[in-house]
């Protein structure tokens, strides 16, 4: 199939998955909690709401800024799945990130402006394990692209058993999982709150929301990479991946950001770093 045919397929569908996802998100954290919790289908409505409901613009900068956070969301999808270069995906990955930090630090809020600060160290934490563990899949399957990958003869995850455990620690951080939901979480047991996000309203929050469920969208096409001889069985260990992160999420309250930041780059460093200096010592 044509590069550009799954990348178009990837912005239309990307935000289908995501928005099951966080259906299912709902309800198992529901049930965890001894409530019957909403139905599949709610974050569908509650997105449909926010799109209807006029924004409070707090100033001219935000709308711009969040619809670039949610257009480059979805292009470093479509690049990731049409066959551009992974590092540079990587990077377009964090520059989409940096949107969401600039709209909520030209708002005149100490909430916002606190979760902008925090969400820069969760910038900080996550996307060097990101760059890491794309150029060692591109190492290993000597392959620089999507397609690439899934194509190579060389199994991936059982050459990189400790980027792949990295990634399911860092990712707590992409999903915004406790403990290491800093900048803005949907339960109310930190501070903040909402956070980075206590400013929005409408659509604008909406723009946000429609950005996470592709951001799930390029995490779950990572763990595909990790098991590029089975896409099925791609899914489902991102299944399973999920369901841990929604257990811990569940189980577990705020860490301080000091945390955050020395607890993923010492996996960073100990479980991915190490899988790749052992495969340069050991070829």
């Amino acid at each position: 199939m044509n590069p550009i045919v799954y990348a178009v397929l990837f912005v239309l569908l990307a935000p289908v998955f995501g928005g099951l996802l966080a259906g299912i998100d709902r309800i198992a954290s529901a049930r965890m909690q001894s409530r019957v919790g909403p139905p599949l289908l709610q974050p569908f409505y509650d997105l449909g709401k926010l799109l209807q409901k006029d924004a409070r613009q707090v100033n001219p900068l935000v709308e711009p800024l969040l619809l670039g956070h949610v257009g480059f969301m979805a292009a470093t999808g479509a690049m990731l799945v049409g066959g551009v270069d992974l590092i540079f995906v990587a990077f377009v990955f964090a520059l989409a990130a940096l949107f969401l930090v600039l709209a909520a630090g030209t708002v005149n809020s100490p909430y916002s402006f606190t979760g902008a600060e925090r969400e820069l160290v969760v910038l900080l934490a996550a996307e060097p394990f990101f760059i890491l563990m794309l150029a060692a899949i591109c190492k290993v399957t000597d392959a620089s692209s999507y397609q690439g990958v899934l194509s190579s003869a060389v199994m991936v995850a059982p050459k990189l058993p400790g980027v792949l455990l990295a990634f399911t620690f860092v990712a707590t951080i992409k999903l915004r999982k406790s403990p290491f939901d800093i900048s803005t979480s949907h339960h109310a047991h930190q501070e903040l709150v909402s956070g980075l996000t206590s400013d929005m309203s409408g659509r604008l929050l909406a723009y946000v929301e429609m950005a996470h469920w592709y951001e799930s969208a390029i995490l779950a096409s990572f763990v595909i990479l990790f098991f590029n001889w089975s896409v099925p069985l791609g899914l489902l260990a991102f299944a399973v991946i999920y369901a841990a992160e929604v257990l811990v999420d569940n189980s577990t309250s705020r860490a301080k950001w000091q945390l955050v930041l020395r607890s993923t780059w010492a996996v960073t460093l100990l479980l991915a770093g190490g899988n790749v200096l052992a495969l340069f010592l050991l070829k």
